[in-house]
């Protein structure tokens, strides 16, 4: 019976190392992947998602501006608006009759 545990215990020895062995290339499999991908994006010229972030943080704040802004000229066209509508005041002279004498 002892040749048996021994023939069982070389299993065993052989099946971890099998096991290591796919891990490892599992692992190196993984990495290189990992790094074609890597390449890829980067060839892609894609965009950080901090970059994106920051960018869109930016077209807020300027749509924000544009808004008040607009607010703005629209309360000055409205001001010129009220004044070119008012009546002049009568500081100008008007033109008197005609000078002329009569016949």
């Amino acid at each position: 019976m002892q040749t048996d545990n021994r023939l069982l215990d070389d299993l065993s020895r052989i099946a971890t190392s099998a096991l290591g062995t796919l891990q490892g290339a599992k692992s190196e499999a993984e990495t290189l992947i990992r790094q074609r991908l890597e390449r890829v994006l980067n060839e892609m010229d894609l965009v950080t998602r901090e970059d994106f972030e920051a960018v869109r943080e930016m077209a807020v704040a300027a749509r924000e501006e544009n808004e008040r802004l607009l607010q703005r000229i629209e309360a000055l066209e409205q001001q010129l608006a009220k004044k070119a509508a008012k009546p002049r005041s009568s500081s100008r002279k008007k033109p008197a009759a005609d000078s002329k004498p009569a016949d």
